[in-house]
């Protein structure tokens, strides 16, 4: 169906539950922005001197070594950072790299299928970061700039830093921090490898539809090796992934007042079952032709094919009126203002067979000169390509008693009884929806006016393009200032959404068919919300079959404007320069180390898109170009008794969403002078989005204070301030309509009108606090040795307000986040528990025709344990490790409500069940 596009305790610790490839922190060539190394403070062990005659060396490994890799890179860092690096080539106990990250002190995710695919850092949602891969910005699978990380398998990866304070060298920064994915480089590993391993999955919630699975695998292989005599290296990784997902979900179409009180409008539920199938691809080539230049050709490919098989039913109640339903409020039981058992009447079903199939590719790579004098020049040359192609197929598919688009209240009505709570609703219907005799292929609630639409067909196509380029050079120089950089980076962007769409009609101009017997299907239960089992069928089969036909929109008619509506293309030119002075000075019992510097950024930005006036819809493009100049200061002392303290001030941007970006203008003529900017009328007014909106903007201040225990503890307090300067809110403002058609009607006194649409506000404030910590037990006694906990706990204020002057709530904000993890690991033998929580947000939902809506989503805790063990040297199974995993433990739904407090309003109940694992890794 698809066209295939080009190429209890909260605070339990922080859950690095990742084992994903080589054991130490590698320093990154070229695009990622490295500080140096500071000196270390007097008296403290270097893990890489030589081991005195006579001693004995202790050799940490696993899931200690990944830890101790992270404290060293948060101390060393200029910047204000947080690390999870891989415990050993091969090993993998997450999904994806979203879940790991997730949980570092200050983050946390969004679930969607159960799986951790956007990332929030300090509470705020995906729109307010950036991701880089080895330090280049990459494309995404949406349709803005946040990347989904279950795109990136965790094999692949050798460590991510999350950069919460930038610097002038950090190209591509966010306004609430920076995630740096980086892969494998084979010369700084240093030593051969090969890996190879494998899982299996289970989920408890079985096979909800019939055609998906309950049981997965995984499989990835890993090759490091160098040659040449260490001057060339090679490092080849894959990763293949074939498992199932499965969602029990209650949706409400919202709540209706019935004499004050609230009662559910409607229900549109569905199990779901996911097979996602991925195939991930990296590697990296080095060359060292002379001392002091080193090349780099990196590559990433992403395969992902995410088919969902979506079955249920939809009930019009509350809001149903308009379908003849009644509802009797005499035998209603309410509690606290919502009508929490009753019955409705007069109710037809529509039955729901849909299919949602994501298809995607993800190339990205580049190619890196550095060279490194050794008279203390140093310089590099940095190309980097990130293109995703992305075909996202929507498929519904009504099916009920009889057509009823010309309200003559044809087929079978039923009576259905309901009880709300906190997990939704549960219904008893008076109708046995498993009947394919009395459930007909049709238009149960004449959706499609005089016209039979038994479906809608919605594909959505998005092309995402990026190139970068990069000029490096810096000098170090003997003194207070130890080093200077400057650099130029220049990022091209090209990114379009092109929607498909279709009615799906019954052939012949029929209003109603039976589903053909040989593609009917076994039953799906919907038990969970009393509903029973209903009729299932594949609609891709149908259409195939001839039973359901294609009536594609050509969005060239006036009534097809909401499908150009949503088409868009952005283009984005950016140019950076920066430039910046790093600083070490001894000062008394420490060092003083740190960077100051500023970028320049010149932004020119347009998009095209449709401008729909009463003659017809035509091409217009439109955009602006300005500049920004973020200053930035970093300052970090290091005093000899491990005791690190960091300032950090800056003004930070992140850009627009894409598609609030975009060139989409409907507009007429508006009488009314009070409502002219001018005011004077007839004025032009009209809604869409916009191209000549300015980033997000704030001047940031940040205040650490740090305790290191040796080389694997840490104990951090993080304070931090933002003045945000501009935010975007839907709005409305000024808007000049020269140069478009004129709307037919009274001509307008001047072209300046009124455009509804994403519009740069006054900002607010955002503060907080982070206390994180990394713990080894043996720091405080002997006895404890190999237990520890890593974790953190965040808290954020926010005040910001909209185009009207009021204060509102920001996407993805949570006031409260909390994660961590407990673990032993020794003598082989490794286990942790891992918990992360984030108090309630604002998330994102897909709503109607496949566009993103926003929802106030309850607070979660997810519960995580592994435990595993790995075969010791000198043994005939050396280099095995084997492990077990249980994810979500508790079965935490992801819950969305009406508002703040209305815990019984409950718009969307997701049950993803728990999730079983069982794997090995093996290096030979």
């Amino acid at each position: 169906m698809i066209k295939r596009t080009r190429g209890a305790a909260l605070f339990a610790g922080s859950a690095m539950a990742l084992a994903l490839m080589p054991a130490a922190a590698f320093a990154q060539q070229g695009a990622t922005p490295q500080p140096p190394a500071a000196t270390p403070p007097a008296g403290e062990a270097d893990a890489a001197q030589p081991v005195e005659e006579g001693a004995e060396a202790i050799v940490v490994t696993g899931f200690r070594a990944s830890l101790q890799s992270a404290v060293a890179e948060k101390r060393t860092q200029n910047l204000i950072v947080e690390s999870v690096t891989a415990e050993d080539i091969g090993r993998l106990p997450d999904n994806s790299i979203g879940e790991a990250i997730a949980r570092l002190p200050g983050l946390t995710a969004q679930r969607l299928n159960g799986r951790a695919n956007v990332v929030s850092i300090r509470g705020f949602g995906p729109d307010f970061s950036q991701t880089l891969l080895n330090g280049r910005e990459q494309t995404s699978l949406g349709d803005n700039r946040a990347v989904e990380f279950d795109q990136y398998p965790g094999e692949l990866v050798n460590q991510v830093v999350v950069y919460k304070s930038p610097s002038a060298e950090l190209v591509g920064q966010g306004l609430v921090g920076t995630i740096d994915i980086r892969t494998i480089r084979p010369l700084d590993y240093g030593r051969r490898v090969l890996a190879i391993g494998g899982r299996g999955s289970y989920t408890d919630l079985g096979r909800l539809n019939a055609g998906s699975e309950e049981f997965g695998y995984r499989a990835s292989a890993t090759f490091v090796d160098q040659f040449a005599d260490d001057t060339i290296g090679i490092s080849l990784a894959a990763s293949y992934v074939d498992e199932p997902y499965q969602v029990q979900e209650f949706n409400a179409w919202g709540y209706a007042d019935v004499g004050g009180n609230a009662v559910i409008g409607g229900n549109k539920s569905f199990v779901q079952s996911t097979n996602l199938k991925r195939l991930g691809l990296a590697g990296t080539v080095q060359w060292e032709p002379t001392p002091g230049l080193t090349l780099t050709v990196d590559g990433f490919y992403s395969d992902f094919d995410d088919d969902q098989l979506r079955r249920g039913i939809e009930l019009p109640l509350g809001f149903g009126g308009g379908f003849g339903v009644a509802f009797n409020p005499a035998g209603a039981t309410v509690e606290n203002g919502v009508i929490t058992a009753g019955q409705f009447t007069n109710v037809r079903g529509v039955v729901r067979n849909d299919v949602f199939q994501r298809q995607a590719e993800l190339v990205a790579g580049g190619f890196n000169a550095k060279w490194d004098g050794a008279d203390g020049w140093k310089a590099y040359f940095d190309f980097g390509y990130s293109r995703t192609d992305r075909n996202e197929l929507n498929l519904e598919s009504y099916a009920g008693t009889g057509y009823n688009g010309d309200d003559t209240g044809i087929g079978a009505a039923a009576t259905i009884g309901f009880r709300t709570g906190e997990r939704g609703t549960v219904f008893s219907p008076s109708l046995n929806y498993s009947d394919p005799s009395l459930v007909l292929l049709t238009d149960p609630l004449g959706w499609g006016g005089d016209s039979v639409q038994a479906g809608y067909y919605n594909n959505r196509i998005i092309d995402d393009e990026l190139m970068q380029y990069r000029v490096h050079v810096e000098r170090e120089i003997d003194s207070f200032i130890s080093a200077v950089k400057f650099g130029m980076n220049y990022t091209n962007r090209d990114k379009s959404l092109t929607p498909n769409e279709a009615f799906v009609r019954l052939p012949g101009g029929a209003r109603t068919a039976r589903v053909p017997s040989e593609l009917l299907l076994a039953p799906t239960n919907l038990a969970y919300l009393g509903l029973g089992p209903i009729v299932s069928y594949d609609p891709r089969q149908l259409i195939d079959a001839g039973a359901l036909v294609l009536q594609f929109r050509d969005g060239t008619g006036g009534g097809d404007q909401d499908v150009l509506a949503k088409q868009f293309s952005v283009r984005e030119d950016l140019m950076t320069l920066y430039l910046q002075a790093d600083i070490e000075q001894r000062l008394g019992g420490g060092v003083l180390t740190g960077n100051i510097g500023v970028q320049a950024v010149s932004t020119d930005q347009e998009s095209t898109g449709f401008a729909f006036t009463p003659t017809g819809p035509q091409v217009i493009t439109r955009g602006a170009s300005y500049w920004d100049v973020l200053p930035s200061l970093n300052l970090s002392m290091r005093f000899d008794s491990d005791l690190v303290l960091r300032f950090a001030a800056s003004r930070q941007i992140m850009r627009p969403r894409l598609d609030d970006m975009r060139i989409a203008l409907g507009y007429g003529i508006n009488n009314n002078p009070a409502e002219s900017p001018t005011g004077q009328a007839p004025f032009i007014s009209g809604g869409g989005g916009n191209p000549f909106l300015r980033p997000y903007r704030a001047n940031a201040v940040d205040f650490n204070i740090e305790k290191y225990f040796g080389n694997a503890g840490v104990l951090a307090l993080q304070l931090f301030y933002k003045d945000i300067k501009s935010f975007i809110f839907g709005g409305r403002f000024v808007f000049d309509y020269a140069g478009l058609p004129l709307p037919p009607g009274p001509a307008p006194v001047t072209t300046i009108g009124n455009l509804d649409a994403p519009v740069n506000t006054g900002g607010g404030d955002l503060y907080g606090a982070e206390l994180a910590a990394t713990l080894p037990f043996d720091t405080i006694s002997s006895l404890l040795s190999g237990f520890g906990i890593t974790g953190g706990v965040s808290y954020t204020e926010t005040s910001v307000t909209d185009a009207s002057g009021n204060e509102t709530r920001i996407p993805g904000y949570s006031k409260w986040v909390a994660n961590g993890t407990l673990f032993y690991e020794a003598f082989g033998l490794n286990a942790r528990a891992s918990v992360r929580h984030r108090s309630s947000f604002l998330g994102d939902f897909t709503g109607f025709g496949g566009s993103p809506t926003r929802r106030v989503a309850r607070g979660e805790t997810i519960v995580d344990a592994q435990i595993g063990y790995e075969f010791p040297q000198g043994t005939a199974l050396q280099g095995l490790n084997i492990y077990v995993q249980g994810q979500n433990l508790t079965n935490e739904p992801f819950v969305s409500i009406a508002g703040e407090g209305l815990t019984r309003q409950v718009l969307d109940y997701q049950t993803f069940g728990r999730r079983f694992l069982a794997g090995f890794t093996y290096r030979f």
